[in-house]
C-alpha cells in the first residue's frame, strides 16, 4: 500500500516533526551532496539583515540549524526567541545551541496564534515552514501583527521546480507517487509573492543557486522514505533497489535540481 500525505496535514506534520530524525536525514543529503560550497544556512544568514539592537522572533526553528552555524555572526545584544510547533523540534534546539554565546528564548508556539503583542519584534523569520501551515492567511496576519512598522519578515521556500527529477524518479517506481513532492500551486513557494503582498507593502526574493549530485542510493532512498508517504516494508525495498539501479544506470550519480530562495518582505499593513 501506498500513501502520500498533503503538505499542511496537521497529522501528517505533527508526526513528521515530533523529533528531529526526519529533518535530519533531508539535512544531511543536502550537506554531502550539494553543489554550492557555500551552505543554505550561511548563505540565508546572510539575506538577513539584523539591526542592532534587534528583536527576533523565528517560527519552526526546526533544530536551531540556522544559528549553530551562524554562531560567529550573530550580533551582541540581539534577543533572540527560537519557537516551533513541535515541542520536540524545541528541546533539540535548546541542546544544539546550548553551547552559543547568545541571547536566546525557546517557546512552542502556532503561527497561526502569536502571543506576542502588536509591534513587538524588528524581524521574524519563517524558514522553509510556511507550507505546512493549514491557515497560512492567518499565520501571515499574525506575523504582520507583531512586527514593528520598520520591522522585515523572512521567510524562504522552494520553488515548484524544486528536486523535480527526484520526484520523476518516484513516479517511475510507482505512478501512484506521482505527486509525492509536489507542491500544491496555492501553496507557499518562491512564486507566492503575491500572498505577502496582501499584508507586506513590499516583498522582494533572492535565489540560492544550488544542486546535487548523489552517488548514495541508500541515502536517497531514506530521503525519500523521511517525509510525505508511507510504504509498506515490502515496499521500501523495492524502493532501494530501482533507486540503486537508476543511479547504475547513471554511471553512479544522480543529479538533482534545487530551486531554493528567501523574500523579505517590509511595510507591514496591520502595523
Amino acid at each position: 500500500m501506498t500513501t502520500v500525505h498533503g503538505i499542511s496535514d496537521p497529522n501528517y506534520v505533527s508526526r513528521q516533526y515530533r523529533d528531529a530524525s526526519n529533518l535530519n536525514v533531508r539535512l544531511r543529503l543536502h550537506q554531502e551532496f550539494s553543489t554550492n560550497p557555500q551552505g543554505w544556512h550561511r548563505w540565508l544568514f546572510e539575506q538577513i539583515q539584523l539591526p542592532r539592537p534587534c528583536r527576533l522572533l523565528e517560527l519552526g526553528c526546526g533544530t536551531g540549524s540556522l544559528w549553530a552555524e551562524n554562531q560567529d555572526r550573530l550580533p551582541q545584544g540581539a534577543e533572540i526567541t527560537l519557537s516551533d510547533l513541535s515541542a520536540g523540534m524545541v528541546t533539540q534546539a535548546q541542546e544544539n545551541l546550548r553551547s552559543v554565546r547568545a541571547e536566546f528564548r525557546f517557546a512552542g508556539l502556532d503561527a497561526q496564534s502569536i502571543p506576542f503583542q502588536q509591534g513587538t519584534f524588528d524581524v521574524v523569520i519563517a524558514s522553509h515552514m510556511l507550507y505546512h501551515v493549514p491557515d497560512r492567511e492567518k499565520a501571515l496576519g499574525e506575523i504582520a501583527r507583531v512586527l514593528k512598522p520598520d520591522g522585515v519578515f523572512y521567510a524562504s521556500t522552494v520553488g515548484l521546480d524544486h528536486l523535480k527529477e527526484l520526484k520523476e524518479l518516484a513516479a517511475r517506481f510507482d505512478e501512484d507517487l506521482l505527486f509525492w513532492g509536489q507542491m500544491p500551486a496555492d501553496s507557499f513557494h518562491l512564486g507566492s509573492g503575491v500572498q505577502l503582498s496582501r499584508f507586506f507593502a513590499q516583498a522582494s526574493v533572492q535565489r540560492y543557486p544550488d544542486s546535487l549530485v548523489v552517488t548514495d542510493a541508500a541515502l536517497l532512498t531514506a530521503y525519500m522514505l523521511s517525509g510525505r508517504i508511507d510504504l509498506s516494508a515490502e515496499r521500501q525495498e523495492a524502493l532501494a533497489a530501482f533507486v540503486a539501479r537508476e543511479m547504475q544506470a547513471h554511471g553512479g550519480q544522480i543529479v538533482i535540481t534545487k530551486d531554493s530562495g528567501v523574500f523579505a518582505a517590509r511595510g507591514s499593513l496591520h502595523a
